[in-house]
C-alpha cells in the first residue's frame, strides 16, 4: 500500500517527473500559448541556449567535423519557475519538472501535491502539442536518510539494506553502492541505494527512478500513479520503524 502520510520531517529531497517524444518541430511556434496556461504558476520564465559539447581524441592530424546535419549545435531550452522551488524544463523533445518543494505526491489532505502540478502541465501541454504517444515517461524520487552510527548492527536496524554487510562491514567503508533496473508490473523501476559521506557527515541516499515506455497522452496520469505506486512500496521495503520515528518528529 502506497504512504499516503505527509511527514514534518521527510528524507525526500527531490520528486522528478519527466516525458519524452518525437522533436516537435512546431514547439517554439506554440510555447507562448503553453506560457500562458501556466503562468499563474509558474510566474518566472526563461529561454536557455546550450551548445553540444563533443570530446573526442583525434590525434595531431586529426579533423574534427560536426555531426551530420548539425550545423549549430545549439538546443533551445524554455525554464519556468515557481519561485518557491519548482522548475519545468521543455525542449523539442521532451518535458521535465523538479521540485524540492512537495512533500507529498497526493495526500488529499495537503494543499501541496505533486500530481497537481503534473496534471495542470501535462494537461496544458497537451492542448498545444497533442501527442497521441509518450516515448518515454519517468518518475524520480531521491532520499537522503540518516546514518546515526556507522556500524552494522545499528544500519540494520534502520534499514532492510541492499548491502553485503555480512561480507563487508559498514564501518570500514568509504562507500557502498547497489543498483538495479528491474521490470514490474509492465512498468521499469532503477533502484540504487548508496552509502556516502556528505560535509563530513554519513548520509544513505535511496534513490527510485520509475519509467514507462509507449504511453498514450490519454493514460499519462494513471501511468505516473501506477509508477508512484512501485516506487512507495519500494521505499516501504527499505526502511523499518527508526526512520518513520525520524520523518515524524518536528
Amino acid at each position: 500500500m502506497a504512504i499516503t502520510e505527509v511527514f514534518p520531517n521527510p528524507t525526500v529531497t527531490g520528486v522528478h517527473f519527466e516525458i519524452r517524444f518525437p522533436s516537435l518541430f512546431f514547439i517554439e511556434q506554440r510555447i507562448g500559448d503553453f506560457q500562458t496556461k501556466i503562468m499563474d504558476k509558474f510566474p518566472e520564465s526563461s529561454l536557455v541556449l546550450r551548445r553540444r559539447v563533443i570530446f573526442a581524441d583525434i590525434g595531431p592530424e586529426g579533423k574534427l567535423e560536426p555531426p551530420p546535419g548539425d550545423t549549430t549545435a545549439i538546443t533551445k531550452m524554455w525554464n519556468f519557475k515557481s519561485g518557491t522551488g519548482v522548475e519545468l524544463n521543455v525542449l523539442s523533445d521532451s518535458l521535465a519538472l523538479h521540485s524540492t518543494r512537495h512533500k507529498t505526491y497526493n495526500n488529499p489532505n495537503s494543499d501541496e501535491r505533486f500530481r497537481d502540478i503534473i496534471a495542470c502541465v501535462t494537461e496544458s501541454f497537451f492542448q498545444i502539442a497533442p501527442i497521441p504517444v509518450i516515448s518515454r515517461l519517468g518518475l524520480r524520487y531521491i532520499d537522503e536518510c540518516p546514518v546515526l552510527k556507522k556500524e552494522n548492527k545499528t544500519f540494520q536496524k534502520w534499514y532492510k539494506t541492499t548491502f553485503p554487510l555480512s561480507r563487508f562491514n559498514l564501518a570500514d567503508a568509504r562507500e557502498m553502492v547497489f543498483r538495479a533496473t528491474v521490470s514490474k508490473k509492465g512498468h521499469f523501476i532503477r533502484f540504487m541505494e548508496s552509502l556516502y559521506c556528505k560535509n563530513a557527515t554519513d548520509i544513505l541516499v535511496l534513490d527510485f527512478d520509475g519509467f514507462a515506455e509507449k504511453v498514450k497522452s490519454g493514460d499519462c496520469l494513471a501511468v505516473t500513479d501506477k509508477l508512484h505506486k512501485l516506487i512507495s512500496d519500494e521505499f516501504e521495503a527499505s526502511i523499518r520503524d527508526p526512520v518513520y520515528k525520524f520523518m515524524r518528529k518536528r
